[in-house]
C-alpha cells in the first residue's frame, strides 16, 4: 500500500464522525411550523370630519403556517378570527356594527435562533375583511381593507418539537364603512393592535 495514502485514509477516517455528525445537526432543522393562538384585538379610536370611529376591545383565534428556508430567513401565512362592534358617532346618534371580522396576510420572518428561545420579527401585508352580522344602517355589507402588517414575538421550546409562542402584531389600514352611504367619506387610517399566545409544533 502507498504510504502517502495511510495519512489521507487516516483523515478520512477522522472526519467521518464530524460529516455524520453535521448531517444529524442539518436533519434536525425542521422547515415547517404551525401554531394555534388566542388573541386579544384592540383598534385605536380615530375622529373623521368630526365623526368619531371606534372598536370595542375583543379576543379571537389566529392560526399560522410558517416556513422556513433556512435557520433565519422564513415566510408564514396566518388566519385571525375577531368578533367586535363598530361605532360611528353620527349626528344622528350612535350606530354600532356587530362584526365578525376576518384577516389574511403574508409575512417574511428573520428568526435568532437561541438555545432555549428564539425571537422574530415580521413584516408583510393583509386583508381584512368586515362582516356585519345585522343590518343596522342602509346598504352596510361585507368590505375588505388591505393591510401592512408588522410585528415580533418568541418561540420557547417547551420540548424538540413542542413550542409556545408569544407574539405581537399591529395592523395599519383604512377604518371600515361597509359601503354605506351614511359612512361615505369617513374612512380613516387607523391601527389595529394584536398580541397573542399559543402553542405550535415544528415538522
Amino acid at each position: 500500500m502507498n504510504r502517502k495514502l495511510i495519512p489521507a485514509m487516516l483523515a478520512g477516517m477522522a472526519l467521518l464522525p464530524a460529516a455524520a455528525f453535521a448531517q444529524e445537526e442539518g436533519s434536525n432543522h425542521h422547515q415547517s411550523e404551525v401554531s394555534v393562538q388566542a388573541l386579544g384585538s384592540f383598534v385605536r379610536s380615530t375622529t373623521s370630519n368630526g365623526v368619531d370611529h371606534d372598536a370595542t376591545n375583543s379576543g379571537g383565534v389566529l392560526a399560522s403556517y410558517r416556513f422556513l428556508f433556512n435557520t433565519h430567513n422564513g415566510v408564514e401565512v396566518n388566519y385571525g378570527y375577531t368578533r367586535n362592534t363598530e361605532s360611528y358617532g353620527l349626528v344622528s346618534g350612535i350606530a354600532g356594527i356587530p362584526s365578525d371580522n376576518h384577516e389574511i396576510s403574508a409575512d417574511y420572518v428573520f428568526r435568532f435562533p437561541l438555545r432555549r428561545f428564539t425571537p422574530f420579527v415580521l413584516a408583510g401585508a393583509g386583508a381584512l375583511i368586515f362582516d356585519p352580522r345585522t343590518q343596522i344602517l342602509p346598504g352596510a355589507g361585507t368590505q375588505t381593507r388591505a393591510a401592512f402588517v408588522y410585528g415580533g414575538g418568541a418561540d420557547v421550546n417547551l420540548s424538540h418539537r413542542l413550542f409556545l409562542r408569544a407574539e405581537y402584531r399591529g395592523f395599519v389600514f383604512n377604518s371600515p364603512t361597509y359601503g354605506a352611504a351614511a359612512l361615505s367619506g369617513l374612512d380613516r387610517v387607523t391601527h389595529l393592535a394584536e398580541p397573542s399566545i399559543g402553542f405550535g409544533y415544528r415538522f
